[in-house]
Formats: C-alpha cells, sequence, structure tokens
C-alpha cells in the first residue's frame, strides 16, 4: 500500500485527538500514552497485523496486546477506525456504565480486545502465553503441506508494566523459550503518576532483556513511522528469540503545557488545553471527535486488505476440513465455546476403601484425558511430582520442540497463571498450572482476571490444607480457599475422594470457565460410587451423600456438610451420633459456586430450612460458610494460622475428628 506522509500524519492525529476527545467528555481517563504511543498503534494496525476487522475472531489473526491497558483510549480509536464495528458513539460513551468502552480495556466488551489489561503488567505477561499457544499450536496441527497457525503477537508496554514483578517472570520464561513470534514495543516516555522514572526505576532495560534472552532493538524515534516498521520487521525475522522495541516517546506529545509531565498521564488535559492540541496538530479547535474522511477510506484498504488474508487462510482451513474432518470438526467445537464430546475420557475407577491422594487421583485423570485430548497442555511451577502434573508419556514444551505439553514453568507462579490465560485465549489450548495451594497469594492478579474474563484456565492446587503438616503454617493454607470462593465468576472444587475428583475434572473441561481445583497432599479412602451418584452428585456442587437411616422422621436430626478430606471424619461421626439415637445427614459439598446454581427446590432438599441444627467442617478459614450453617449452626474451621507436626497430629490438634465433629454436634441437638 503506497501512502504519502501526509496521510500518515493525518491518520495519526485523528488517533491521538479521538483519545484526548473520549477522555474530554468522560471527564476522566489518560490522555498521555495515546498522545506519545499513537504512532506506534499506527505503525502496528496499518502495516504489520494482520486481522479481519469482519471476523474479529478469525484464528489465524495476529494479537495485539494493549499492556499499557491505561491508554485504552488508544485502542478503542484504532478499532473504531479499523472497522472492528465500534461506533462513534461508543467512542463518546468512553468510561460510561454499559458502554463497550471501559476506562481499561475488556475481553469481551469490544470486538478487537483479545485480553484485559489493566494490572500493570498482566498484559505483557499473558501475551507470553498467546505466543506460546501459537507456537504450541503450530507444532500440532501444521504439516509440511499446510500452515494453520502461522501468527505473531505484538505487545504495547509502559514503564510501569516493566517494573511489575510478573513480567520479569513471564519475560525471563519467554527467553528461555525463545519465543520468536513475540514482539514487544516498550513505549518509553520515562513518566509514571508520581513523576519521573528517575525516582524509582533507572536500570538498563536494554541490558536486563538481552540477559533474559531477548533481541532488543533501542532508541527508536517514538513520531518516526518509517523507524517503528522497520524495527517491526527486523523483529520479525528473529525466530530464535522475542523481540523488545524500546521506542522513545513524549507522554501527553503536542500539549504545550503539560507534554513530558505526570500531569498528562492520568487526567483530562483540560478544555483549554485540548484546543491548543487541536491546534497543534491542524484540527479545528471547537469541534471533537472528527476523523476526516480521507482517513475513513485509507482505514478501510486495511480491512480490505485484512479480508483478503482471512480468505487466502480460509482456502487452507477448507481443505484441512476435507482432509481431517474429525480433529476439524473438534476445533470447531472449541472456537464455539464448547469441548468436544470426542475428546471426553472414560475416568478411571478406584475400588472402594482404596486409599489415594486427590492430588494422585487428579494425575489420573489427567493422564486420560491427555490420551484423548491432544491440545491439553500445561505444568506446574517446578512441582511438577508433587502436584501431579507429570504424567506418562508426556513430554516438555520446550525450544525445539514446541509439541511437548508439559510446560516447566519454573518457579514463577504469578507469570504462570498469566501464561495460562493467554492459552486459553486462543479457544483451541485446554490449559492448567498447578502448584501448591498456599502459593495462590502468588497468582492472585491473574486468578482474578481469569475471571473476569471467563477463560478456560484450569488451576490445580494441591497441598490443600493444614493436614500437609511438617512443612508449618508458612506452607499451610487457611483463608486461600475464601480467597477463591469469594472470586466471581471461578468454579472452586475440593473433592473428598478420587471419584469425586475425577468429576470435578469433567466439569472444568465442560463448563469451560475459570476452575480451581484443591487437592490433598494426603492419601484419602475411596467412597463407594458404584451407582455413580458421586459423579452425578458433583455436578450440582452439593449433594446427600449419607442419609439418616429410615428417614430420621422420628428422631432430632442434624446435617454434616463437609469438604475434601474432613468428608472422612464426618462420615465417622455420623455413626457416632446416631448411636446416641440422633438421626445425622452428611452433604458433601465440593463446590459452593455449582450448589448456588441450582434451583431453590433442589437445595432445599439438600438442606432442608426446617432443620436449621447443622454443622460445616473444613480445614480452612470458616468465612463464608456461616451461611450453610445458620443461625443454629456451627463451623468447625480454623481461623488461626496452623503448626509444623506430621499432618495427622495437626488435624488432631486442631479438631478434625470425628470424635469433636460428634461432640459439637451432640452439643447442639441438646
Amino acid at each position: 500500500m503506497t501512502l504519502t506522509r501526509s496521510i500518515d500524519e493525518e491518520a495519526v492525529a485523528t488517533i491521538r485527538l479521538l483519545a484526548v476527545d473520549m477522555v474530554e467528555k468522560a471527564r476522566s481517563g489518560h490522555p498521555g500514552m495515546p498522545l506519545g504511543a499513537a504512532p506506534m498503534a499506527y505503525a502496528l494496525f496499518t502495516k504489520i497485523i494482520r486481522f479481519n476487522p469482519a471476523n474479529p475472531e478469525w484464528p489465524n489473526r495476529d494479537r495485539f496486546v494493549l499492556s499499557a491497558g491505561h491508554g485504552s483510549a488508544l485502542l478503542y480509536a484504532m478499532l473504531h477506525l479499523c472497522g472492528f464495528g465500534l461506533g462513534m458513539e461508543e467512542l463518546k460513551q468512553f468510561r460510561q456504565l454499559g458502554s463497550r468502552t471501559p476506562g481499561h480495556p475488556e475481553y469481551g466488551h469490544a470486538p478487537g480486545v483479545e485480553t484485559t489489561t489493566g494490572p500493570l503488567g498482566q498484559g505483557i505477561s499473558t501475551a507470553v502465553g498467546m505466543a506460546a499457544a501459537e507456537r504450541f499450536l503450530a507444532a500440532k496441527l501444521n504439516t509440511a503441506e499446510r500452515k494453520l497457525i502461522d501468527h505473531f503477537t505484538y505487545v504495547i508496554c509502559s514503564d510501569g508494566d516493566l517494573m511489575e514483578g510478573v513480567s520479569s517472570e513471564a519475560s525471563s520464561l519467554a527467553g528461555h523459550l525463545k519465543l520468536g513470534r513475540l514482539v514487544c514495543l516498550y513505549d518509553s516516555n520515562r513518566i509514571s503518576i508520581d513523576g519521573s522514572t528517575k525516582l524509582a526505576f533507572t536500570e538498563d532495560v536494554t541490558r536486563r532483556y538481552e540477559a533474559y534472552g531477548w533481541h532488543v532493538i533501542s532508541r527508536i524515534d517514538g513520531n518516526d513511522l518509517d523507524a517503528i516498521e522497520r524495527a517491526v520487521r527486523d523483529a520479525q525475522e528473529i525466530d530464535d528469540r522475542p523481540s523488545m522495541i524500546i521506542v522513545d516517546t513524549t507522554i501527553g506529545y503536542g500539549s504545550p503545557h503539560k507534554q513530558g509531565t505526570a500531569s498528562a498521564h492520568g487526567e483530562p488535559l483540560g478544555p483549554e488545553e485540548a484546543q491548543l492540541v487541536k491546534r497543534a496538530f491542524g484540527f479545528a479547535e471547537d469541534e471533537s471527535f472528527v476523523v476526516p474522511e480521507r482517513v475513513y477510506d485509507h482505514f478501510r484498504e486495511v480491512a480490505e486488505r485484512g479480508a483478503k488474508l482471512e480468505a487466502e487462510w480460509q482456502a487452507r482451513w477448507q481443505a484441512f476440513e476435507k482432509n481431517e474432518p474429525a480433529l476439524a470438526g473438534a476445533l470447531t467445537e472449541l472456537l464455539a465455546g464448547r469441548f468436544p464430546d470426542a475428546w471426553l475420557p472414560e475416568l478411571p475407577e478406584w475400588t472402594a476403601g482404596e486409599k489415594i491422594a486427590t492430588r494422585q487421583a487428579s494425575k489420573a485423570v489427567l493422564e486420560r484425558i491427555a490420551a484423548h485430548a491432544p491440545l491439553l497442555a500445561g505444568g506446574s511451577a517446578d512441582l511438577g511430582g508433587s502436584t501431579g502434573t507429570l504424567y506418562g508419556g508426556v513430554s516438555d514444551f520446550e525450544a525445539g520442540d514446541y509439541g511437548g505439553a508439559n510446560f516447566r514453568f519454573g518457579v514463577r507462579e504469578h507469570a504462570m497463571a498469566a501464561i495460562v490465560n493467554g492459552l486459553a485465549l486462543s479457544k483451541l489450548v485446554i490449559p492448567y498450572g498447578a502448584t501448591f495451594l498456599i502459593f495462590a497469594d502468588y497468582m492472585k492478579p491473574a486468578l482474578r482476571l481469569a475471571a473476569l474474563m471467563q477463560t478456560n484456565s484450569i488451576f490445580i492446587f494441591t497441598h490443600d490444607s493444614i493436614g500437609l503438616g511438617e512443612d508449618g503454617p508458612t506452607h499451610q493454607p487457611v483463608e486461600q480457599l475464601a480467597m477463591l470462593r469469594a472470586m466471581p465468576g471461578m468454579d472452586v472444587y475440593r473433592p473428598a475422594d478420587a471419584s469425586e475428583t475425577a468429576a470435578a475434572w469433567l466439569l472444568a473441561l465442560k463448563r469451560r470457565k475459570p476452575a480451581a481445583l484443591v487437592l490433598t497432599r494426603q492419601n484419602l479412602p475411596v467412597l463407594d460410587d458404584a451407582d455413580g451418584r458421586l459423579r452425578d452428585g458433583v455436578s450440582k456442587g452439593g449433594y446427600v451423600l449419607a442419609d439418616w437411616a429410615d428417614g430420621g422422621d422420628d428422631k432430632q436430626r442434624i446435617i454434616i456438610v463437609a469438604t475434601g478430606s474432613e468428608m472422612h471424619p464426618a462420615l465417622e461421626a455420623k455413626a457416632l451420633i446416631e448411636a446416641r439415637g440422633y438421626a445425622a445427614r452428611v452433604v458433601s459439598m465440593p463446590s459452593r459456586e455449582l450448589f448456588a446454581e441450582q434451583t431453590p427446590e433442589y437445595r432445599a432438599a439438600v438442606l432442608p430450612p426446617t432443620i436449621r441444627t447443622r454443622i460445616v467442617v473444613e480445614a480452612a478459614a470458616t468465612f463464608g460458610w456461616h451461611d450453610i450453617a445458620g443461625e443454629g449452626g456451627a463451623v468447625i474451621g480454623i481461623d488461626r494460622f496452623g503448626a509444623s507436626a506430621p499432618g495427622q497430629q495437626v488435624m488432631e490438634h486442631f479438631g478434625f475428628t470425628a470424635a469433636n465433629i460428634a461432640a459439637k454436634a451432640l452439643e447442639l441437638l441438646s
């Protein structure tokens, strides 16, 4: 496409001023970054990135991540001009209730937004997962005759992104994995909210990223479109390293009184300053949201180019559908948000009474899934053996062998979670990441974004309670279950045995939303599931595991609700209670979220409102359980930190025994 410099300059100015107008109308936002970084975005979208606005979900499109999510007005301006269906009225509703242009980019709100960003460091880290997904899918699906997957991941990141620890974790791993199709443009404007980056960020970013194993291009003029394009083209040729392009920009560029200052970062320029900016770029000072017709015409050419690129790829896809209809059908299901039935495995079976840790049961299930689902991929944060994610026949995803399904994340829990989200955003990879439950604390920001985006990210958390024993309170989770359950949109499963674990895994696959599987280190007896009622019960979140004998109508009745390893002393307590002449029902509640989704009638059948004597038993913080226990009930939990001793001793010390549960029940009944 041959362009004159004047159309380039007018288009860049249009982008800058659309961002200014959005922020001015909303009376809030971040105008400085869009004013400085507009040439980068323009060069990427008009000269580099392969996309088709008419089909934003084209599987082989290049991905663009605005890691500096506070500059969302820049992204919305680009999506509007490129024809992604984000109309001018949506730009005028920037940051307003119900609009598709929220203050930070949110996945699912507007076509073309590839991931939710705003918490700094998350975008670049998630992009590492996107780039890894491309390499994994290319290795799995491409042949010498066809290239179904062949795209790049581009990022614009900021000083703040590179200060955040998660970006260090993810960038280190990206360099180790030699993810050559990851290209980051660093908007180096040297300003943060408090002032100059000299206050706290004076490291040599070039040498830092070279040490990570990245290809680094330094000191590109942020207003030189040709230099930006050349740098990106050069980066595309580097196949064995990710690339970091350091672009020198001026925050608030074009604002006579605010450019280069912290005041341009996070507040409107103000009406008078906005007029001066428009004058500086040759636009009418008293008009807003102006797009010259020839700028629209220019961007229509960009959209037409994208449509041709997708049409070429569709020919490859059609040949693939003809030659491999079963696999093509499975991929179509995944892209539509459904897990292919043909990829669901037959679950392992265990003998009632057999003892097995739920982490080991998870390993057995994972191995079955891997045999049926070729796009399953994941790993652990240096805990493969402990978390049960190293199963028979799995090879490592590594530089030179991107078809391996086991990711060695290293001791990088936060990056692991963000990368799992990036893998999930492909919609084709079925990703998981594993560590000990206590280290969910390190993962919280990325877990929250998984829940916000509703990605099919699966998180395996083992060593789930004070029952892990001798490692002591630094490693014994107490409040982490409450944290996970408090997160809207996160399915949390704490299964009581191997059969419930298998059922939880199937639900995590089929529901295609974020899931946390919370599993034991210690062995647990396998419950009798000859009729499949346990696995069916897990799908409802909570169910009657052991009912009162003969209906219990003529006796005082109590309900014991338990999860995980505490289910087994709860069942023993039932016998002790009934020996004293009372009736006891035991309810397993592996997922409070799924139980809350059931009809009021079902929930009342499991927990009759007329039976107010209830005990909840879980070796974790009691927060959140009192609604289930009710006013007449009690919760046996742990609202303090644990202790270092053999696991069974610790559990007994804190009262997670049949005798203590029964004693508390008898106290309530009396």
